[in-house]
């Protein structure tokens, strides 16, 4: 369907370091589809890597919001939450 076409595609765009665009397709995927976790997380992967650790929490709180199972996500998630821990501490 076109949400995963959409994620796929963000997929793609992610191992070329096209942030930006894989970013536009994951939310893309989440309007077409809003209870598929996966583009929330591959969101969430893009905005940690990015340094923006408040949207990649939110993404991955919302990925197990909808499967509590998804035991990347509670990993993610309790990385992102230390990082930006961690870069507050630092001041930056």
């Amino acid at each position: 369907d076109l949400a995963t076409a959409l994620n796929d595609r963000g997929q793609v765009r992610y191992l070329r370091v096209e942030f930006a665009a894989a970013v536009q397709d994951f939310t893309a995927a989440i309007e077409c589809q809003p209870g598929f976790e996966v583009p929330y997380y591959n969101r969430g992967l893009v905005r940690y890597r990015l340094g923006d650790f408040d949207e990649a929490v939110k993404d991955f709180r919302k990925v197990l919001e909808l499967n509590p199972q998804f035991e990347d996500a509670t990993l993610s998630l309790k990385q992102a939450m230390l990082d930006k821990e961690e870069k507050e501490k630092r001041g930056y």
